[in-house]
């Protein structure tokens, strides 16, 4: 595993919002196919440092490398047409147009040629195939959810961004969320960050875990590891 390039790799990152620094000195890598949880206190810094991958809100200062590339310079578009996207986490689905509308956005996302079909995207989320006509403003919050992620799918990612997948979910539609995100990652290939606060929830998605702390990233190893330092959540994860 060491041998193989990462897809991502930042370091010595900060991220500001005005004067403040919200991120600080942050280092992090991703391979191809690698599933990892970013877990934080509300306030950590784990929103920020998303959209600072994206180039999607905070001014960042550091070094962000994606496929071997550097794309600091690079602006929102660009680094998602190079494959990373990012599913927020206030889902941001439109009230006044359909499920097979909202889906399709995603499509202009995508890298050259890279788009996934719809029929596709319907197989991996079955729930959504009866759904298609439905307006953005009759879904339920689950509803909602998984139509970002099949959005998000849409554009084709190697690396997928989820901010808060399950926040204000009902355990069943956490549940059908742990399965869609398996059949995605088996399906597609790709590598996966998720950004949450659900323990459970992340640990069924990842096999390793990344902690924030006041915009500091202080821990990043297996969930064996964490599982092995129970003063760790603790020390970083308690309200």
């Amino acid at each position: 595993m060491d041998s193989i390039e990462p897809i991502l790799s930042i370091r010595g990152l900060d991220a500001f919002y005005g004067g403040s620094r919200i991120i600080q000195n942050a280092s992090l890598s991703i391979r191809p196919g690698e599933k990892v949880a970013l877990l934080g206190r509300n306030g950590a810094g784990k929103s920020t440092l998303m959209k600072s991958l994206l180039n999607a809100g905070p001014r960042v200062v550091g070094d962000i490398h994606f496929d071997g590339k550097d794309i600091s310079a690079l602006a929102t578009d660009a680094r998602s047409r190079m494959g990373l996207v990012l599913v927020p986490e206030d889902r941001r689905i439109y009230s006044n147009i359909t499920v097979a509308e909202n889906i399709e956005l995603g499509r202009h996302a995508a890298r050259a040629g890279a788009a996934v079909s719809s029929d596709e995207v319907y197989d991996l989320f079955p729930l959504l195939a009866p759904l298609r006509q439905r307006a953005g403003y009759q879904l339920s919050g689950g509803q909602q959810q998984i139509v970002a992620v099949a959005r998000g799918l849409m554009g084709a990612p190697r690396l997928l961004l989820l901010d808060e997948p399950v926040e204000g979910l009902a355990p069943v539609v956490v549940d059908e969320m742990v399965q869609h995100i398996a059949r995605i990652c088996e399906t597609r290939e790709l590598a996966l960050l998720i950004a949450e606060q659900n323990l459970s929830f992340a640990r069924r998605c990842t096999d390793r875990v990344v902690l924030i702390d006041s915009g500091r990233i202080v821990f990043d190893e297996t969930w064996e590891v964490f599982d092995a330092n129970p003063e760790l959540k603790e020390r970083h994860l308690a309200v």
